[in-house]
């Protein structure tokens, strides 16, 4: 018996992975997200199978339907929703497994921030612009930052940053950020990404915070920041230049 920890992506139905559609079609015992992994992803269970949405359920109860699946040996599937190592929650889980000796295993899926990218048509890596991204959060009810990780750390030269689980402390991001990005800084709300209500709202740290205001959001929503978002005037890549040899594209 293995539990099998899979990534759902970041909500439309056909971004999960080949590999974790099929986990989810022959695991009996099939534990979901329901808040952000949609009903049609677990659809795709077995008839019969025992389906559980945990959104509302507690880590002892989670790990307990676990455990009682061992007993029974049979495999669950246990569905996050955009790649499960980001902000996922697994580590507590995959911790009381160890203690228990039962068997898992992970499929990664695709993260929000890369769908948002897709949604946008936008590189977030533009050459002399970006060349590195920064996954983090602000400090939230349910847990803090540890130290030396808050935002301010982070705000200093032109990466792009993907602020996760923030949109309620906009305020904050934006005060924080404005001093060292500047007021004119792109910035993109993207609101459910990869849902039928999907909504991208673009702006600057001077403005975002009205426009999402107005939209009326309140959760489920990426906050990307930096320079690359609203570059059109970068130098191509080198990659593909004819001057530039490799060696699968060596000099002639």
């Amino acid at each position: 018996m293995t539990v099998h920890f899979i990534g759902a992506g970041p909500g439309a139905p056909d971004l999960i992975t080949v590999r974790g559609l099929a986990l989810i079609r022959r695991c009996p015992v099939v534990l979901y997200a329901g808040s952000l992994v949609p009903r049609e992803v677990v659809a795709e269970a077995l008839a019969g199978a025992r389906v559980l949405d945990t959104a509302p359920m507690t880590l002892d109860a989670i790990v307990e339907e676990m455990r009682t699946a061992h007993a029974r040996g049979e495999d669950v599937a246990r569905v996050h929703s955009g790649d499960p190592s980001l902000y996922g929650a697994i580590g507590e889980q995959m911790r009381r497994l160890d203690a228990l000796g039962i068997p898992y295993e992970v499929t990664p899926g695709v993260p929000a921030f890369a769908a948002a990218a897709a949604a946008l048509r936008q590189e977030l890596t533009l050459p002399g612009v970006a060349q590195t991204i920064v996954l983090t959060r602000t400090a939230v009810r349910a847990s803090p930052m540890p130290e030396g990780e808050d935002l301010g750390r982070f705000a200093a030269g032109d990466a792009t940053l993907a602020i996760h689980l923030s949109v309620n402390n906009l305020a904050r991001v934006v005060r924080t950020l404005t001093p060292e990005r500047g007021a004119d800084c792109p910035v993109v709300v993207a609101v459910r990404v990869g849902w039928p209500d999907q909504e991208l709202i673009r702006g600057t740290l001077a403005d975002i915070r009205d426009k999402v205001k107005a939209a009326g959001v309140t959760r489920t929503a990426l906050i990307l920041v930096g320079r690359a978002l609203g570059e059109a005037d970068f130098a191509d890549s080198r990659l593909y230049d004819a001057g530039h040899s490799h060696v699968l594209r060596p000099r002639r």
